[in-house]
């Protein structure tokens, strides 16, 4: 990695949000307050890019940028800037753990924000818990991690078993007989496609047919040809969002159209509704648990990521997770300063209140935030499953695709 790109950054991250907050009329920052130093890495580059730059970095943007505008972070009753010190992790594991293990062993930034992905979040947890950094990570999915027990990392998403559960019991609720699965060979599809398995035990719903793939796949159209022969209720892909996408499109050009046809990871983003244009996302299900309709605190994230991304969306899932992550991290350093054993204790013992509703901990999981699932609805991605939290009613026969 070239040494010089990582203090470029810095500078930048810093200037642009001070620029920014001064052309909103906020003072400027005090001489002796020290910048709050938080580090990251992110993709820029290569597989993961689609999914941290919807879900992840421009949040990390405009958190930043409103602390700043407001004066700075607030650290235990002294506003301080907040300097970001990213670099593009390239899509790599190895680069990924490397950057961390540099910010927070030899550059003891103050704050890190987590990497995007189950894998990249895999590798990187261990290394948070040695160098004790609390770690809130929006993107990972893995009953693994919440096993090995890291007592300074925390998974803010609904896991595989609550997230599955859901989209059983909601199959069931709805005459469901059958069901075909595909899944990405990895973590993420891997501990799916086994909690899915669990969900499915007793419930009266057969899996006829199920398949793995690998990451990158450019063709799944044999495989969805085989599955339409079977004439499932249901179809579920665990998937990525390039595979989201192209699972969607060739179940269209093959003519797949079963009464629930369930994707994710990529469902809920803005990309996949533009892609297969609102009318043919209709009834499209997948992994969501909020959106603007959910609370005033989420309409007003919503309108502020609209604005300041000239016009993307967050998408309904991840995006809300990590805005209650940097909301949890903020009333911490409030409240406690950038002790981060103080910090850990309080995200561990505190019952938060955020743009998604009330969130806690049982060791690493989220408790607090039930297994739901979203579906596209004139243009929206509705909640609705479990009804308590549903924006909208179930479409329980999808329709032909458009």
């Amino acid at each position: 990695m070239n040494a010089a790109r990582p203090a470029l950054t810095r500078r930048r991250a810093l200037q642009g949000l001070a620029a920014g907050a001064a052309s909103i009329g906020v003072p400027a920052f005090a001489q002796s307050a020290a910048a709050v130093r938080v580090g990251y890495a992110i993709a820029r580059t290569g597989p993961w890019t689609g999914g941290a730059q919807v879900s992840q970095e421009p949040n990390y943007l405009l958190w930043a940028e409103q602390q700043n505008a407001a004066g700075g972070l607030n650290v235990k009753g002294t506003k301080r800037p907040i300097e970001l010190i990213s670099s593009d992790d390239q899509s790599n594991i190895e680069t990924c753990v490397r950057t961390y293990e540099k910010l927070m062993g030899s550059d003891k930034v103050d704050l890190v924000l987590p990497p995007w992905g189950s894998n990249a979040n895999f590798a990187v947890a261990p290394l948070a818990n040695r160098f004790g950094y609390p770690f809130l990570a929006p993107t990972a999915l893995s009953k693994q991690l919440i096993e090995m027990k890291l007592p300074y990392f925390f998974l803010m998403l609904q896991q595989p078993g609550p997230m599955t559960t859901a989209l059983v019991d909601m199959l069931k609720a709805n005459g469901v007989k059958s069901l075909a699965c595909i899944y990405v060979d990895d973590l993420f599809g891997l501990e799916n496609y086994a909690a899915l398995k669990v969900a499915l035990a007793g419930s009266g719903i057969n899996m006829v047919e199920d398949k793995s793939y690998p990451g990158g796949v450019k063709d799944l159209s044999p495989v969805l040809r085989s599955i339409k022969d079977k004439n499932p209720d249901a179809f579920v892909g665990f998937t990525y969002p390039p595979d989201t996408i192209l699972a969607s499109k060739q179940a269209k050009e093959v003519g797949f159209n079963p009464k629930f046809f369930y994707a994710s990871v990529g469902t809920a983003f803005q990309l996949y509704k533009n892609v297969m244009t609102p009318a043919g996302a209709e009834g499209v299900l997948g992994m969501g648990s909020w959106n603007a309709k959910t609370s005033a605190g989420a309409k007003a994230y919503f309108d502020a990521h609209v604005k300041k991304f000239a016009g993307k969306e967050p998408d309904r899932w991840a995006s809300g997770a990590c805005w209650a992550a940097l909301e949890i991290l903020t009333a911490a350093v409030g409240k406690h300063g950038l002790e981060r054993k103080a910090i850990r204790d309080y995200v561990a013992g505190t019952e938060h209140q955020t743009i998604l509703g009330k969130i806690r901990f049982n060791g690493s999981e989220n408790v607090g935030t039930p297994g739901s699932v979203s579906q596209w609805q004139n243009g929206e991605f509705e909640v609705v499953w479990p009804k308590a939290i549903a924006t909208a009613a179930l479409n329980a026969n999808k329709p032909a695709w458009k």
